[in-house]
């Protein structure tokens, strides 16, 4: 593919036509891994982890100047954080396309069977997507995570990486390519896409002439806002992360601070990171002065209502817009609520159904609250941080989904197939 490409400066008819290659190569790799083995997937996938070990210093070097491009522009420090690559980061995206290829392959697995009384056998079965796109920003690492995923899937996938992370992509991309290649699987079952140039982003919400059967986009607001606009396929995605956690009445506050530290400053910039507590007035006396003392002498702005402003001088007042703000940074949105029956109606007025946790010590408090807080994943006792589909025993994830249709939460390997009906009959015919 030419040179010119790789920049946004390329011109839109020439990218169309690369597009609608990209398509068509996908859609015929797409038709060799849906029928490849499981030895031959994980064989794959095992050339392509042992791929990354060996390009660790090609991927570092193209990391370090899309780090000093992004620091260049005033890249602020959560996405300088999803961008940067080191040498554990690496192992790790390698080790999790190990735990993929270690999963049970989800391709011809019956999910339900059942005979008619005429005597016909019906089966449901996992069969691939087909073709995937992943739309995605900063994140280097989803480039292998997701080929892993959809190949592991037996899909083939078009990789469109954001262009803060565009030479880092590349360099992990051509990892991939050489374990397919070795592996005797088509290098054309993931692709990524040569340009920065946004048209490219159109083209595939678009489609490509019907090669692709579903968009994942996994980035900010604008990203994915735009993507379930523009879509003329399905799509799998969370608009944002905006996460709670509820400090019930009968929390243990040394529980409840070990877990909202972990929540909201592990890691800032993930979507599971919590951008509101809550705090039940019956134990705000107790409880939210250390809470809200500790997120601040952590680094945490802390954004309250009227009640946690009392506690420290350093809160500063909460607005309207700070209940449904997803910061993806070192501030917290803070309030004290009239037990666990508001908590739940503030989540569900406020929250973006994504992730929200309860800690609690009191077992009716927490059903009702994983009963009724209308999110893709709700936790009681634990933090939203572990919203990733490597702790839930996926392996790895292609993002968070927030519908209500096919998939919910992280999805991965089984959430990247569907079925089909299989029926075995002996001659029957419909009166």
């Amino acid at each position: 593919m030419s040179a010119t490409l790789t920049t946004p400066q390329s011109r839109t008819p020439d990218l169309t036509a690369v597009m609608g290659e990209i398509g068509r190569r996908a859609r015929a790799a797409a038709r060799v891994v849906a029928q490849a083995s499981p030895a031959e997937k994980a064989d794959a996938l095992a050339a392509m982890a042992e791929a990354l070990r060996a390009a660790a210093p090609e991927i570092l070097a193209a990391n370090a100047e899309d780090v000093t491009e992004a620091r260049s522009r005033g890249a602020t420090a959560a996405l300088i954080d999803r961008l940067k690559l080191d040498d554990r980061r690496i192992a790790a995206m390698a080790d999790g396309i190990e735990v993929v290829a270690a999963l049970p392959d989800p391709v011809g697995a019956v999910m339900d069977a059942w005979t008619r009384p005429n005597g016909m056998r019906i089966e449901r079965v996992r069969v691939p997507l087909g073709v995937i796109g992943v739309i995605y920003e900063s994140r280097p690492n989803v480039t292998a995570d997701a080929g892993a995923l959809c190949l592991k899937a037996g899909n083939a996938v078009i990789l469109r990486g954001g262009s803060d992370s565009f030479r880092s992509s590349r360099a992990i991309h051509a990892a991939l390519a050489e374990g397919l290649r070795t592996a005797e699987l088509p290098a054309d079952a993931i692709q990524l896409v040569p340009t920065r140039d946004r048209t490219a982003v159109g083209l595939m919400l678009g489609g490509l002439d019907g090669n692709i059967d579903v968009i994942v986009p996994r980035g900010g607001k604008d990203l994915v806002a735009r993507v379930q606009t523009e879509a003329r396929v399905p799509v799998f995605s969370h608009l944002d992360g905006n996460c709670h956690v509820y400090v019930d009445a009968a929390a243990d506050l040394d529980m409840a601070k070990t877990i909202l530290l972990n929540a909201k400053l592990r890691r800032t910039g993930v979507c599971g990171a919590a951008e509101t507590l809550l705090v039940d007035r019956a134990v705000a006396a107790t409880h939210l002065a250390p809470l809200v003392t500790m997120l601040l002498d952590a680094g945490c702005a802390v954004r309250g209502d009227a009640e946690t402003r009392t506690v420290d001088p350093r809160v500063t007042p909460a607005t309207e817009e700070d209940w449904s703000t997803e910061y993806l940074d070192a501030v917290i949105a803070a309030k004290v609520v009239d037990g666990v029956a508001e908590a739940i109606r503030h989540i569900n007025q406020y929250g973006s159904h994504h992730t929200d946790a309860i800690v609690t010590s009191d077992p009716a408090a927490a059903e009702r609250f994983l009963a009724e807080v209308d999110s893709a994943i709700v936790l009681h006792n634990a933090s939203t941080q572990f919203a990733d589909g490597g702790e839930f025993g996926f392996g790895a994830e292609i993002g968070i989904a927030t519908g209500r249709l096919h998939a919910r939460g992280p999805v991965g390997v089984e959430q990247l197939t569907t079925f089909k009906y299989r029926i075995r009959g002996s001659g029957q015919t419909r009166p």
